[in-house]
C-alpha cells in the first residue's frame, strides 16, 4: 500500500514507547514506507507532540514509567483537538482484560509485543486508510445535505465508487490488499472448523519490472501490469482469488486446494511467463519469483500465512529469481536475523562500530609497497566481527552503503594523508577505495569527493577509486561524464573484480581508466604449470597495450607470484604479502620497508 493516499499528503505517525529499541525498529520500518514519523519516550512528550503537530495515527505503548498508555489516551480523547486521532495500543500484556480496557479507552486496535513486521504494517495501513475513508464520507455527506432530492442518488453513487476504490486496484481491476486480507480472514476462519480443506497462498513479484518501467516508460509499465493480471487470472478456478498488493506484487489465494498441487500451479505460472508480452511494437519478456505457503493448524493469524509466503518469495529471489520456493519454518528465523542485522547496521553507523583495514598493494617489479586497498570491517558489540559478505549486501539493499562508503572514503583519505605527513615511505603511497554503484549514481558525488580531499589535505593523484564494470556500463553516458571529471582532478580510476561482470575489454577504449584489477578467480588456479594461466596473459597483454596498469588480486602462493612476474604484471595484492590489517599495523608495516 502506498504511504501517500488520495489526498497526496504524507501521513504523520507518532510512536510512543519508553524502550529505545522499539522506537528505532518502528521508526525504521515506517520511514522505509515513506511515512513521517514522530517519536516520544514518555506520556507527557506524546501529549505535547499531539497538541502541536497534525497526526494521522498514534502507536501507543501501555506500560511506561511516568504515565501509562491508558492515561495518555484518556487525556487525548478528552481534548477536542486530539480526540479524533486513531490510537493503536502496543503492549506485551496478553490478558483479554488489558485488550478490553484498551478498546474501552478509545483505542482502535491492539498490537502485541514482540512486534511482527507484517502485522505492524498491515494494521497501520489499514487504520490510515479507514481514517481517510471516514473523512471522505463526512465531506461527502456535508455536500449532499444541500439538496435533499439529490442526496440519496449521489450517496449511492459515491458509496458504490468508494467501495470500488476501497476493495479494488484502480489499474488492473483486481482486488487490492485490503479486500484480499478480508478474504484471507474468511478462509482462515473456515479452515479452523474444516481442517480437511486447506488453502494456499502464492506471493508473486516481477524480477525485472523496474527495468521495463524505467526503459519504456510508466505508460508501458501500466500496460504490462494489466497484461500480467490477465495472464495470472487464467490459472484460477472459482472461488480462487487474485489481488494486486501494489507495484508489481500480486498474490493468489487457492481456496480450497482440494486435490490440486500448489507447487505444480506455481510451475505452470513460471512456464507461462517464458512467453513474451506484446506492448505496441515491442516484445517484452518478464520473469516472476514466487513464494508459496500452505495453511496448517499451527497458524494463529491469517496474516502470518501471507507473511510466510512473502518470506518464501524473498528466499526464491535470493536463490536466483525466476523460480518458486515453498515456505519452511527456518526461513522465518533467517528473516528475523536479517532484520535484526539491518537494525544493528543502522546503529553501527551511529555508534562508530566500523573500522577500516588496509591491504598492501605490491609492485611486482620492485617488491615494495606502493599503496593500500581500504576495506571496511564491522565489530558488532555482541557478535564480534561481522563478515563484509554478510552486511554489505544488506547495506546495498537498504541504501546505507552510500553513507558507509562516504565514511570509508573519508577515513582512508585522512589516514594516507597522515602517513604522507609522517614521511614513512620514500615511495608515494596511494589508497584504493571501492565506490559502490549507488555512490557512483549520486548527483553530489564529485562535490563529496572534493570536500573529503580538501579536508584531509590529500592530493587527488594519491586517491584511486575502484568501480565495478556494471556500475559503469549500466549508465554509460552518465559514467563517462563522471569519469572525465575524475580525470580532470587527477583522481585515478580502477576497474574492480574484472571477469566477474561484463568481462569485456572493448569498453575500456571509451573511458579514462588507469588500472584494471584481475579478479582472484583468475589467479587462484595458477601454479607452476603454464597451462593454468588461462586468460591472464591475454588480459595483461591487451590492457598494457592500452596503456593501463594491471593489479592481480588474491595472490597466495610463490608460484602465482613467479608466474605473474614473468607476465610483467604491474602489481598485486593477497595473503602472500599481507592480509588486510588495521591502521596501526599498516603503519608498522610501512616503517619496516618490506621487500618481496
Amino acid at each position: 500500500m502506498n504511504n501517500v493516499l488520495d489526498s497526496g499528503e504524507t501521513k504523520n505517525i507518532l510512536v510512543v514507547d519508553d524502550t529505545l529499541d522499539n522506537l528505532i525498529f518502528l521508526s525504521a520500518i515506517l520511514e522505509s514506507k515513506g511515512y513521517c514519523v514522530y517519536t516520544a519516550n514518555d506520556g507527557k512528550s506524546a501529549i505535547s507532540l499531539a497538541m502541536n503537530y497534525p497526526l494521522d495515527l498514534i502507536l501507543l505503548d501501555i506500560i511506561m514509567s511516568d504515565m501509562n498508555g491508558y492515561e495518555v489516551c484518556k487525556q487525548l480523547k478528552s481534548c477536542k483537538q486530539t480526540s479524533k486521532i486513531p490510537i493503536i495500543f502496543m503492549s506485551g500484556l496478553s490478558h483479554v482484560d488489558d485488550k478490553v480496557k484498551a478498546f474501552k479507552m478509545g483505542g482502535v486496535d491492539f498490537i502485541s509485543k514482540p512486534f511482527q513486521y507484517q502485522e505492524v504494517m498491515v494494521r497501520v495501513e489499514h487504520h490510515l486508510e479507514l481514517n481517510q475513508i471516514q473523512k471522505q464520507l463526512i465531506n461527502l455527506n456535508l455536500q449532499l445535505e444541500e439538496r435533499v432530492q439529490e442526496r440519496t442518488l449521489q450517496l449511492e453513487q459515491a458509496n458504490e465508487q468508494l467501495l470500488k476504490i476501497v476493495l479494488h486496484d484502480s489499474l488492473t481491476g483486481l482486488l487490492n490488499r485490503r479486500a484480499f486480507i478480508q478474504q484471507l480472514k474468511q478462509a482462515f476462519q473456515q479452515n479452523q472448523t474444516h481442517l480437511d480443506q486447506p488453502y494456499a497462498i502464492l506471493f508473486l513479484d516481477c524480477d525485472r519490472f523496474k527495468f521495463v518501467n524505467d526503459s519504456l516508460g510508466h505508460f508501458a509499465g501500466d500496460e504490462l501490469l494489466i497484461a500480467i493480471a490477465q495472464r495470472l487470472q487464467s490459472f484460477l478456478d472459482p472461488p480462487d482469488l487474485i489481488a494486486r498488493l501494489g507495484g508489481d506484487e500480486f498474490v493468489i489465494l487457492l481456496n480450497p486446494l482440494r486435490h490440486r498441487d500448489p507447487q505444480h500451479i506455481a510451475n505452470q505460472i513460471l512456464e507461462s511467463f517464458s512467453h513474451p508480452f506484446r506492448l505496441g511494437i515491442r516484445t517484452v519478456f518478464i520473469n516472476f519469483s514466487i513464494g508459496l505457503a500452505i495453511s496448517n493448524p499451527s497458524y494463529q493469524k491469517p496474516e502470518d500465512l501471507l507473511r510466510d509466503a512473502d518470506t518464501a518469495l524473498y528466499q526464491a529471489k535470493a536463490l536466483g529469481k525466476g523460480r518458486y520456493q515453498l515456505f519452511e519454518p527456518e526461513m522465518y528465523q533467517a528473516v528475523l536475523q536479517r532484520l535484526q542485522l539491518e537494525t544493528d547496521l543502522r546503529k553501527a553507523l551511529v555508534n562508530q562500530e566500523f573500522s577500516v583495514h588496509y591491504q598492501p598493494i605490491i609492485s611486482l617489479n620492485s617488491g615494495i609497497i606502493i599503496g593500500f586497498e581500504a576495506l571496511i570491517r564491522w565489530h558488532h558489540p555482541t557478535q564480534g566481527l561481522i563478515p563484509p559478505g554478510l552486511f554489505i549486501p544488506i547495506a546495498e539493499e537498504t541504501g546505507l552503503i552510500a553513507r558507509i562508503g562516504e565514511w570509508v572514503l573519508r577515513e582512508s583519505c585522512h589516514q594516507v594523508s597522515a602517513w604522507k605527513k609522517q614521511r614513512l615511505s620514500d615511495y608515494p603511497l596511494t589508497v584504493s577505495v571501492n565506490l559502490s554503484a549507488l555512490q557512483f549514481s549520486q548527483e553530489n558525488l564529485i562535490k563529496q569527493i572534493d570536500n573529503i580531499l580538501d579536508e584531509s589535505q590529500l592530493e587527488p593523484q594519491y586517491l584511486n577509486l575502484e568501480i565495478t564494470e556494471s556500475a559503469i556500463l549500466d549508465h554509460p553516458e552518465t559514467a563517462s561524464d563522471i569519469l572525465k571529471q575524475f580525470k580532470k582532478r587527477r583522481i585515478n580510476l580502477s576497474i574492480d573484480d574484472f571477469g566477474t561482470g561484463y568481462s569485456s575489454l572493448s569498453y575500456l577504449h571509451s573511458f579514462p581508466v588507469d588500472t584494471l584489477k584481475i579478479d582472484r578467480s583468475f589467479i587462484t588456479p595458477i601454479d607452476d604449470n603454464p597451462n593454468t594461466l588461462g586468460l591472464v596473459p591475454v588480459i595483461i597483454s591487451l590492457v598494457q597495450t592500452l596503456g593501463m596498469n594491471v593489479i592481480a588480486e588474491g595472490i597466495e602462493t610463490a608460484q602465482q607470484l613467479d608466474q605473474l612476474r614473468k607476465l610483467n604484471c604491474n602489481a598485486g595484492q593477497g595473503y602472500l604479502f599481507s592480509k588486510p590489517v588495521n591502521s596501526q599495523t599498516a603503519t608498522h608495516l610501512i616503517q619496516s620497508s618490506p621487500h618481496w
